[in-house]
Formats: C-alpha cells, sequence, structure tokens
C-alpha cells in the first residue's frame, strides 16, 4: 500500500459512513431480534443518537452498511429526511469488514469522510477531531481513548507529535503495550479508499492500518478530551451502565 498526498479542502467533511452491520454476538439473546446499532438508549436507538451528533456538527450525507436485521434500520431511518440527513444504505449479504464496507461504496465519497463504529455511544467533537486531522496533513487520523482493559480494542502507540507508530487489533494480555485504544471514529482522505482490496473482507484493524504502517503513511492519534466522552456497548454489562448514566442525565 502507497498513499497518496492528497488535496486539502479547509471545510469540515460533510459526507460519513457509519458501520451498523455487525450481529452483537455478546449482547445475545437480545441480538437476536434486535439489531445492536437499534438497541434504545433513552428512548431512542444507538444509531439516532450517532446520526444526530454527526448532523450536529453538519455532517449530513451518510452511508450506513447493513446486514443482521437490516430492515428494523431501513424502516426506521428511511431516506433520512425525518432525522435532517441524508441516508444511502450498502447491505452486504456476507460481511464485508471494516474497511472492506468502505471500499464496497467508494464511489459515495467525493473528498475526506468521516467513519463512525454505529454500535459505541460517544460525544467526540468532530469539529476538533477534523482541526486535528487537517492541521497534520493526516492521510488518516483515529479518535483515541485509554480503556483499562484494552484486549477488545485496536491499542495504539504514539510518537511526541500524535503520529501512530504502531497499532495491534485486540491483543493478548501479554501484548499490550498501551491502554491507548481506538474510539471507533476516525477520519479518513478519499484516497485511503483505493488501497482497500476490493477482492476479499478487509477489516481496518487487522489489515489496512498495519500495512499502512509499514509504509510510514501519515496517521494520527486524536486523544479525546475530558469533555468528550466514550461508552462501549459490548456486552450486557456495558449496556446496563450506558442506560443508567443516560438515564441520569
Amino acid at each position: 500500500m502507497n498513499s497518496v498526498e492528497p488535496e486539502r479542502p479547509a471545510s469540515m467533511p460533510r459526507q460519513a459512513m457509519l458501520l451498523a452491520a455487525g450481529r452483537g454476538e455478546r449482547l445475545a439473546p437480545l441480538t437476536d431480534s434486535v439489531s445492536k446499532c437499534m438497541i434504545p438508549i433513552s428512548g431512542r436507538p444507538l444509531l439516532e443518537h450517532n446520526i444526530d451528533t454527526l448532523r450536529s456538527y453538519g455532517v449530513t450525507d451518510l452511508v450506513i452498511n447493513l446486514h443482521h436485521l437490516s430492515q428494523t434500520i431501513t424502516d426506521y431511518f428511511g431516506d433520512g429526511s425525518r432525522f435532517g440527513v441524508r441516508i444511502t444504505y450498502s447491505f452486504e449479504p456476507e460481511l464485508l469488514g471494516t474497511a472492506g464496507a468502505v471500499r464496497k461504496v467508494a464511489k459515495f465519497f467525493n473528498g475526506p469522510f468521516f467513519l463512525w463504529y454505529g454500535d459505541n455511544l460517544s460525544d467526540c467533537h468532530l469539529n476538533r477531531l477534523w482541526q486535528f486531522h487537517h492541521a497534520r496533513r493526516a492521510f488518516i487520523t483515529i479518535a483515541l481513548h485509554r480503556r483499562e482493559d484494552p484486549t477488545r480494542s485496536g491499542i495504539v502507540g504514539l510518537d511526541e507529535n500524535c503520529r501512530i507508530t504502531r497499532f495491534l487489533e485486540k491483543p493478548r494480555p501479554d501484548q499490550i503495550f498501551s491502554h491507548l485504544v481506538s474510539a471507533g471514529i476516525l477520519v479518513l482522505e478519499r484516497e485511503v479508499v483505493a488501497l482497500i482490496s476490493d477482492q476479499h473482507p478487509s477489516d481496518f484493524g487487522k489489515d489496512v492500518l498495519p500495512a499502512l504502517l509499514e509504509k510510514n503513511s501519515r496517521i494520527y492519534g486524536y486523544r479525546l478530551s475530558d469533555d468528550e466522552s466514550l461508552r462501549w456497548i459490548d456486552t450486557a454489562e456495558d449496556l446496563a451502565a450506558v442506560q443508567q448514566v443516560t438515564s441520569n442525565t
């Protein structure tokens, strides 16, 4: 993989991809009948919270990948107009992986865009994330969060300039070199998409990021500030904790 120096528009991207195809197997049996991203949080689907955050920053041209219980998502959101956005759907009969999902809709993107893993809850300040990315002329920027148990996440190593030097997806306990993990919110230059294989499923954490780092691509880590939260919803315990916190706010 060889990165190409992209054009640099100063304005914030208006496009984003939300990854919403996962089965959420660790939340079964709940996710046997409800898509993980449609689990209600404070009376609204998780995915709606994420769409609202994107819309609040003017990111209104969205593509969502689908697989498990896809009709529950399309029936609820429709074309997105009711939520102040425009939604395009990408159905995957077989899961393509986080990067393969992006590659499938390559023609959708006309410039830099946000990638949001739609099964977590965050109030990341997208304007700060974009400014950080733009100022560093980054190829990819990953929002980062500290996690005490990083074995269920992608961990990163950073240099003194916040440039990512290492990335390891879901490390074993003996492989942990950092507690900074991907928050599942990224900025990608459009040129990244062409570097993703369209011949087989592909993941950012396992395939694309390690390959780009070997090529010394400009990948940076943006640390979420104290006023930017991230809440994982990987297990029933995670879900209960998030529902408890949001019910008190």
